[in-house]
């Protein structure tokens, strides 16, 4: 930012209408010319306005949602506002006046057409059934904040409003794998997605390190490495798991064990393909909302994702450790917001691949 030859100028106020349509506008006025920048911090959910040179009124100081910032020899103030479902429309004024406006526009709600899949069967529509599987639960707290955020609190109400998302869509439906504060076993939670003929599995968490400075969502899909104990696991259980993507191990049982191996290990390849498929989808409509911290699918041995015809992901909302992070995420709206975001993905998913 460019040093102004102006005399420090002084914000004399701070007024904010709100218009149809979700627009909102904030002026300020200044007692003389300044420069200004200008963005929205999508991590942090705010409008910064950078000044060069200038300080606040006194009446400002302790009643505008302005913060001051001192770095080096220039002032910054932030703009602090809720601005999860708006984003910056433009500034009406020129680079140096009295007068700052700045215009933010709330975002429109997500709608989706309804796609038609290739799997129809005599003109009727396929529904797909999409597991959600709130984290941890009952004795199981998961992560938690250093302000006492539980992560099976968060992720059970994410799941709830992607539950919500999903069943207003005419050709989807949502089952979740518990709907309060209790304790599921991992299997018991792959057991129910089969039992429930899902057509994909998405676990939702929140994330924890060390260091309280980490940041961003994630998303995981089955290494190679889990996917070949499960193989094994598999071979061993037959009796239990009696059929794999539609091909009944029963009819197969004189036949030899490689055959039963090459079975699994195509079902387990074709669908370790279609869960960094969905990975990837959900990732792109994360990076919307905020930041990510990893810009690829990562892959692991979870045992959730383990399901070898099931495509499925562990989505890592963000840092439960992070006390920035765990204030979003104790946010209705933005815990609505990646609700929506991850229906965008799973929309795009099957529209692209089914």
């Amino acid at each position: 930012m460019q040093q102004v030859k102006f005399n420090q100028a002084n914000i004399i106020s701070l007024t904010s209408k709100r218009f149809a349509k979700g627009k909102l506008q904030f002026t300020f006025q200044l007692k003389d010319p300044v420069q200004y920048k200008m963005h929205f911090v999508k991590e942090a959910n705010k409008v910064q306005l950078q000044l060069t040179l200038t300080s606040l009124s006194k009446s400002l100081v302790k009643n505008a949602p302005i913060t001051v910032v001192h770095f080096k020899k220039k002032i910054h103030h932030h703009l602090e506002s809720d601005f999860l479902n708006y984003f910056i429309k433009k500034s009406t004024t020129p680079l140096a006046k009295k007068q700052i406006k700045i215009e933010v526009v709330q975002q429109p709600a997500m709608t989706f057409v309804p796609f038609e899949s290739n799997s129809n069967h005599a003109g009727r529509r396929k529904i797909f059934t999409v597991v959600i599987d709130p984290g941890h639960g009952g004795k199981d707290a998961g992560a938690r904040g250093r302000n006492g955020a539980f992560e099976k609190d968060i992720v059970l109400s994410i799941a709830k409003r992607l539950a919500k998302e999903i069943n207003l869509q005419t050709n989807m439906r949502a089952v979740l794998t518990r709907t309060g504060d209790y304790y599921v076993p991992l299997r018991s939670r792959l057991n129910l997605a089969r039992k429930g003929d899902a057509d994909l599995f998405v676990a939702i968490h929140a994330d924890a390190y060390f260091d309280h400075k980490a940041t961003g969502a994630s998303v995981y899909a089955l290494s190679q490495r889990g996917a070949t104990t499960e193989a094994g696991r598999w071979l061993a259980q037959q009796e239990k798991y009696p059929e794999l993507d539609g091909v009944s191990f029963a009819a197969l049982k004189d036949r030899s064990p490689l055959l039963r191996s090459v079975l699994i290990d195509l079902a387990q390849t074709a669908t370790i393909r279609d869960s960094l498929r969905l990975g990837t989808t959900l990732l792109n409509a994360l990076d919307r909302i905020g930041k990510l911290h990893y810009p690829h699918v990562e892959q692991a041995p979870f045992v959730v994702l383990k399901s070898p015809d099931i495509p499925s992901v562990l989505i890592e909302t963000a840092f439960l450790t992070n006390p920035r992070e765990e204030e979003k995420l104790r946010n209705e709206r933005y815990q609505q917001q990646l609700a929506d975001a991850m229906m965008q993905g799973i929309h795009r998913y099957f529209e692209k691949y089914h």
